[in-house]
C-alpha cells in the first residue's frame, strides 16, 4: 500500500458499518458468557470487534437491524445509526 493510501485510511475516521457479525462465547460452565460484534467496515476497508455487555449487546442487535445506515467512528467507539423507525411495530423500544 503507497504511503498516501495509508495516510487516506488513516484520515477516515468515520466509515459505514456494511456487515455485522454476532458472536457468543462461554466462558465458565454455568456462568454468564461473553457477546461480540465484529463490524466491517466500508465493504472490508476496516474490520473492528466490540465487546458489548449483555443488555447493551440487545440494543446494538436492534439497531443493526432496524436502522436504514449505521456507520462506526473508529477514533471515539461510536456506533450511529440513522433513519430509525419512530414509532409503530419497527420501533426500538418494547
Amino acid at each position: 500500500m503507497s504511503e498516501s493510501e495509508q495516510q487516506t485510511r488513516q484520515a477516515i475516521k468515520v466509515r459505514q458499518v456494511t456487515q455485522a457479525h454476532s458472536n457468543w462465547s462461554e466462558q465458565e460452565r454455568g456462568e454468564e458468557g461473553k457477546f461480540s460484534y465484529q463490524l466491517i467496515l466500508d465493504n472490508g476497508a476496516e474490520e473492528y470487534v466490540i465487546r458489548p455487555v449483555t443488555e447493551d449487546a440487545k440494543v446494538i442487535r436492534k439497531l443493526l437491524s432496524k436502522s436504514g445506515y449505521v456507520s462506526f467512528d473508529t477514533e471515539r467507539g461510536v456506533l450511529i445509526a440513522r433513519d430509525l423507525p419512530l414509532g409503530g411495530s419497527r420501533a426500538l423500544v418494547e
